[in-house]
């Protein structure tokens, strides 16, 4: 099992507080806190990332897992494509546009950062992740010419 299902056993069994240190994963786009229920949640994960200013984290899209994101830090914008019927789909989420995104399985579907500051992405997936065989397909983040992610002026 995973180090918070144990914690988790061992605070119901002394009935006192445990605390895990989490890890954290971060390069030149931003950094993440991941897997941070497994073992906990009824299946799946759930994830923290922190995107800089002008990331992209786009495409990719997933066979089974259901994404589940929300914007509590900063705004992004989130594409989405069916690129079976060639559908395409723009979310502005984040402070002031606050909502949960639900991304079905097969549609590609990526971020950006919208304004100056980082924005925070958490994020639960129905699916813990699979080192060995990850459920996940990637494009660049240009993979669809037509999807603009510069900003419209209108």
């Amino acid at each position: 099992m995973s180090a918070a299902h144990d914690l988790h056993q061992e605070a119901l069994r002394t009935r006192e507080p445990r605390a895990l240190p989490l890890r954290f994963f971060a390069d030149d786009r931003g950094w993440s806190l991941m897997n941070l229920f497994v073992g906990v949640l009824n299946g799946g994960q759930c994830n923290y990332s922190i995107l800089y200013s002008g990331v992209y984290k786009a495409w990719h899209r997933h066979a089974t897992q259901t994404d589940f994101w929300v914007v509590p830090q900063g705004n992004a914008k989130v594409g989405v494509v069916d690129e079976e019927n060639g559908k395409q789909w723009t979310f502005f989420l984040g402070e002031k546009a606050p909502q949960l995104l639900i991304i079905p399985p097969g549609l590609w579907h990526g971020l950006t950062t919208t304004g100056n500051a980082p924005c925070g992405l958490l994020y639960y997936v129905n699916q813990e992740y699979d080192h060995k065989a990850p459920d996940e397909e990637r494009r660049p983040h240009d993979g669809f010419p037509a999807f603009r992610w510069d900003v419209e002026h209108k």
